[in-house]
């Protein structure tokens, strides 16, 4: 039998996930400030574009707002990541769009319907993007629960349609094996009187 030993444990120190990385270029207090106006952080030239957007989302229940940086970052998770940040502070939904790539965020809205619409929504144009991206996240997904009922009865509709013919023909069946059957029997009957 082996002596005890003593394990001696070092504290393991874990990244918090909700700790997100804003891109270094970006100035975050100016991006909030900008946003708390007309919901848009863009080049001067975006904004006239954007805030119409900003508006039209808004006018149908997206609480939206949009931020433009100008050069790619590092990783295009660090769009996300602007995103979330910003939506932590201000609520809603965040789109962030650089460039060449996008990121999201939003507070009611799942991160698998926002994904869906950034891979829709790229434009020729931030406004373009965005406008797309707006519409993308509130339009209805296919119903599937409609389609599961629908096949489901026309399995059963042809189950039903199979069952009745097998059932109609099973008596043809049995009369004609009684045909057969008597057929037979005549037949042997006949041959028996014959060889008598």
């Amino acid at each position: 039998m082996s002596a005890p030993t003593n394990h001696a444990f070092a504290p393991v120190h874990v990244k918090s996930p909700l700790h997100v990385a804003v891109p270094s270029d970006v100035d975050l207090d100016d991006v909030l400030a900008d946003l708390s106006t007309d919901g848009v952080s863009a080049p001067e030239s975006d904004v006239v574009g954007l805030t119409a957007v900003v508006t039209d989302a808004r006018e149908r229940g997206v609480d939206l707002s949009v931020v433009v940086v100008d050069a790619n970052p590092g990783r295009p998770s660090d769009l996300r990541d602007l995103a979330t940040t910003v939506g932590k502070t201000e609520g809603g939904t965040v789109l962030v769009l650089s460039p060449d790539w996008m990121g999201s965020y939003s507070d009611s809205i799942s991160r698998v319907q926002l994904e869906t619409a950034q891979d829709r929504s790229f434009g020729e144009s931030a406004s373009v993007t965005a406008d797309r991206f707006s519409h993308e996240i509130v339009a209805p997904g296919p119903p599937w629960t409609l389609y599961t009922v629908l096949v489901i009865a026309l399995v059963a509709v042809i189950a039903g349609i199979t069952f009745a013919v097998k059932w109609r023909r099973e008596p043809e069946n049995a009369q004609t094996r009684h045909i057969a059957s008597t057929s037979e029997t005549a037949t042997s009957s006949d041959r028996r009187a014959d060889s008598v």
